[in-house]
C-alpha cells in the first residue's frame, strides 16, 4: 500500500490484495469506515525543486502510487515531467483517473505482454528517451530486480537517479535493523534515512536478498491463516 495523494485531511491510498493485513482491509472494512490510525511519513523527504526534464517510472502498487504524487508537485516547480507506468497486463491498469497522465506532461504506459499500451517495461521506454536525450533525473519506485537494472542503465549516462527502496519496516525508527540498506559501503535504514536513495550506491544484491529472505515463512503463515478464518465466516 502507498500514499496517492492526502488534502484536506484527507488521505487517499493504493492497496493491493495480497498478504494478510492488505486482505483485511478489503474484506472487513467499507467505504466510510475510519482506520484507527497509521504511521508516517517516515524517513526524509524528497528534494523538489527544478531539475529539467523529470521522468518517473513505476511497476508496482507503491511506485504507481508514488508517481501521481510526486509528478504533481515536480510539475509545479516548473520540470517537464513524463511518467512512465508498466503494468502486467490490461486486467491490471488503474483506472484512468488513477493514471500519472493526469499530471505528467509526457505519458507512457505499458505492458508486458502487450494487451495495452506499449508492450515492455518501463526500461524499454526510458532506454528510448535517454537516447533522445530528453532525460535529466530519474526517479522511480516499484520492484528492486528492476530499479537494480535501473541503475546499471543510467549510470553509463551520469544521469541522477533516485529509488524509492520498499524494504519492510517493523518498527518505524530505525531500532530493528529490519529495513537495512547497504549505501556506499555503510548500513542505512529506508524508514530513517530513505525511503528515496541514490540508486547508483545501493547494494541491490543485498536489498533484493534481504528482501526476499525476511518475515517470508511469517507472512504465508499470517495469510493462510486469515483465509481460514474467511472461509470458516462464509466470506470467501
Amino acid at each position: 500500500m502507498s500514499v496517492f495523494k492526502a488534502d484536506d485531511g484527507r488521505v487517499a491510498m493504493f492497496i493491493r490484495k495480497l498478504g494478510k493485513t492488505s486482505l483485511q482491509l478489503y474484506y472487513e472494512y467499507k467505504p466510510g469506515d475510519e482506520i484507527y490510525s497509521f504511521l508516517g511519513p517516515l524517513g526524509r523527504p524528497i528534494k523538489i525543486k527544478n531539475y529539467g526534464n523529470v521522468v518517473f517510472a513505476s511497476d508496482a502498487v507503491c511506485g504507481h502510487a508514488e508517481n501521481y504524487a510526486l509528478l504533481k508537485v515536480m510539475k509545479e516547480k516548473g520540470n517537464y515531467t513524463i511518467s512512465i507506468q508498466t503494468f502486467e497486463d490490461k486486467n491490471h491498469v488503474y483506472p484512468e483517473e488513477f493514471l500519472a497522465k493526469r499530471v505528467a506532461d509526457e505519458y507512457y504506459l505499458t505492458t508486458l505482454d502487450g494487451s495495452a499500451g506499449i508492450k515492455g517495461h518501463y526500461l524499454d521506454v526510458l532506454k528510448q528517451l535517454i537516447e533522445k536525450d530528453k532525460v535529466d533525473v530519474v526517479f522511480a519506485g516499484g520492484k528492486l530486480g528492476f530499479l537494480a537494472k535501473l541503475a546499471e542503465l543510467t549510470r553509463p549516462y551520469g544521469i541522477p537517479t533516485y529509488a524509492t527502496v520498499r524494504q519492510i519496516m517493523v518498527d518505524g525508527t530505525g531500532m530493528c535493523g529490519s529495513c537495512r540498506v547497504l549505501y556506499d559501503g555503510r548500513i542505512k535504514f529506508a524508514c530513517r534515512d530513505g525511503p528515496v536513495f541514490d540508486a547508483h550506491k545501493i547494494d541491490w544484491e543485498d536489498a533484493i536478498r534481504r528482501n526476499e529472505e525476511r518475515f517470508t515463512e511469517q507472512e504465508r503463515l499470517a495469510k493462510e491463516l486469515y483465509l481460514k478464518y474467511l472461509k470458516e465466516k462464509g466470506v470467501v
